[in-house]
């Protein structure tokens, strides 16, 4: 299996994507707002152009929305490794066994000393540190597409409404049209028919004048039903860009909340540790020193993470991201139907097995 690129190098390939992606959402959005202001191309070339572009940034959109997911997940499977060396330190080696044959002093001494060696804070921290850089970047594209949605649903708004009032013209446009055909015919049914040869000249030029004002119409009826077929062509392009913004919307909602779900996760472990094994580590979590994950922050600081509440929470929020992204999501459990915490076998690790009871 080939080995999964460090996450940094990840991150920072997320962060450039996101740039190239905020350069190509502004063209989109301008393309809409600007969509009646190049009368210097064909229809045909400027759509062209502007598909090629839309495609390519809703390729780009994609592609982030999947790293991005990527490193949520991959963040998860790192709390997971250090969840399991905190796990193995439940029991004694077989060498502080042997020390306790002697002195049991020695022996929980040599034990504690295993312990704190581990560099299980520094890797909490650390991952603390990269779930704030991970939400800082989720949150802030969350923000930017917000803003580029609503720019681009109004001005999309505004071309669907003006291709309405278009074939509502066309209707019109073409009512108008039959009824000066069928007087013009009546007209014409008259002359020849009815009073003198001044009458008919008369008639004659009264039909005239109502086939010229229905071709007239007509002319007008094509050119807004042409109008209206390439309203319809770009409405199709800018409704997937629109269609694309919501989707990542509701990417990042997910991906936020699992991200901070599993922080709260990564809070209690180191909770634990601290508690049990390093007291006085705690003021070295503040809500300043991680500000984008602040909130569950704050409420660790207050003593209110609880696992139990957290574990059934955590199963929703794992499911929903796995449904949202299913080729980052952990391999589905081998027995369907299978309890989260199994009480005959292993402890589910987010039982946190090392706590002391």
């Amino acid at each position: 299996m080939r080995k999964a690129p460090p996450f940094d190098s990840q991150r920072e390939a997320a962060g450039d994507l996101a740039e190239k992606i905020a350069v190509e959402a502004a063209y989109c959005v301008a393309c809409i707002r600007a969509f009646d202001g190049d009368e210097t191309r064909s229809a045909d070339e400027v759509f062209l152009e502007q598909n090629g572009r839309f495609q390519t940034h809703i390729a780009d959109n994609a592609a982030l929305d999947a790293l991005l997911a990527g490193l949520v997940f991959s963040l998860d499977r790192m709390t997971a490794e250090v969840s399991a060396d905190l796990d193995s330190f439940r029991g004694l080696t077989l060498r502080e066994k042997m020390a306790g044959w002697t002195s049991r002093q020695r022996m929980w001494r040599m034990y504690t000393e295993r312990v704190r060696e581990a560099p299980v804070i520094e890797r909490l921290l650390d991952l603390l540190a990269k779930s704030d850089a991970l939400a800082r970047l989720i949150a802030s594209q969350r923000t930017s597409i917000i803003e580029r949605h609503k720019e681009a649903e109004r001005g999309l708004v505004d071309i669907v409404e003006q291709r309405r009032r278009l074939v509502d013209s066309i209707d019109i446009a073409r009512l108008k049209m039959k009824e000066l055909n069928a007087k013009a015919l009546t007209t014409e049914g008259r002359i020849g028919v009815y009073g003198n040869r001044a009458h008919w000249e008369q008639m004659e030029a009264e039909r005239r004048a109502l086939k010229a004002e229905a071709e007239r119409i007509s002319a007008e009826e094509h050119a807004m039903r042409d109008e209206s077929q390439r309203r319809e062509r770009f409405i199709g392009l800018f409704q997937a860009f629109v269609d694309s913004l919501n989707g990542r919307i509701a990417a990042c909602n997910v991906l936020l909340r699992k991200l901070m779900i599993d922080v709260e996760e990564r809070l209690i472990i180191y909770q634990a540790q601290v508690d049990t094994d390093r007291p006085g580590m705690k003021v070295r979590i503040k809500p300043e020193f991680f500000p984008d994950i602040a909130a569950p922050i704050r409420l660790f600081e207050k003593g209110m993470l609880v696992a139990q509440d957290l574990e059934r929470r955590k199963g929703r929020a794992d499911l929903q991201a796995a449904g949202k992204f299913p080729a980052h999501a952990e391999p589905p459990p081998e027995i369907s139907g299978a309890p989260l915490i199994d009480p005959v076998r292993r402890p589910f690790r987010f039982n946190l097995p090392f706590l002391r009871s």
